[in-house]
């Protein structure tokens, strides 16, 4: 199963950073821990595949398009084992529609300063277009580039549902959300997958708006980036994790 990078008993507040600030296309590098929610998923030979948030103890959440082959990652060492990886029944890889996995530790990960989870939204929650949030991930600097070797972080725009409709011809289904900048240049890519897209909300707390899944090249005018919308499975985590998210 596939390796998980977390360093670690204290019992957090979700969504909280360091106080201290310790490849995204069109990123900057991030400081170590300021993210503290952001885990990669590895496998021996290939090294990172997919992103992944941390929203329990035991709980990550991720991409189901990153976990089509799961056989495959049967045969990874792993510094945290995955337990079993739920894929939601109705995720459709051609559509990636549903493009949502939640995945139980075989152990749990212990809380501290780096070390966090990322709050789950209510259903009710709306993130509103035009609010400024961030994507992470160790993907690709650039479309045709190379992994990042240090973990990268953008900040994106929330895209009104409608406007990314327009751009993608009705491709986006009510369970995804668009977030980057309409000019391009900035954007999620090849490797970030599964990977989160946080937004502060209240000025206090950093909430989990999306899961990244995918899009048209990386970055590219009026082709922004499309995620899973975590409200519309908010209510499928409770009942998948028995209430431990």
């Amino acid at each position: 199963l596939p390796t998980i990078l977390l360093y670690s008993v204290i019992i957090p507040c979700c969504g909280t950073r360091p106080r201290k600030r310790a490849k995204i296309v069109g990123g900057t590098d991030a400081q170590a821990g300021s993210w503290p929610w952001q885990v990669s998923l590895q496998m021996e030979r290939y090294g990172h595949v997919c992103g992944a948030s941390l929203v329990a103890s035991r709980w990550l959440v991720s991409a189901a398009h990153c976990f089509i082959q799961a056989h495959a990652l049967l045969n990874a060492a792993a510094t945290r084992q995955i337990r079993r990886i739920i894929l939601h029944s109705q995720y459709d890889q051609f559509t990636s529609d549903y493009d949502i996995a939640l995945l139980e530790l075989s152990a749990p990960v212990f809380f501290n300063e780096l070390v966090q989870p990322v709050c789950i939204p209510a259903s009710s929650h709306a993130f509103t277009s035009g609010t400024s949030c961030f994507v992470t991930g160790w993907g690709v600097l650039s479309e045709e580039g190379e992994l990042a070797t240090l973990l990268q972080e953008a900040t994106v725009n929330i895209i009104s549902h409608n406007t990314c409709n327009k751009m993608y011809d009705d491709a986006v289904t009510p369970r995804m959300l668009c977030a980057g900048n309409i000019q391009g240049g900035v954007d999620a890519c090849q490797g970030d997958s599964g990977g989160p897209l946080v937004c502060l909300e209240r000025g206090r707390r950093w909430f989990l708006a999306g899961i990244v899944s995918w899009g048209e090249g990386c970055a590219r005018q009026n082709r922004p980036g499309v995620y899973t919308r975590v409200i519309k499975f908010t209510d499928w985590i409770h009942q998948q994790t028995k209430g431990q998210v």
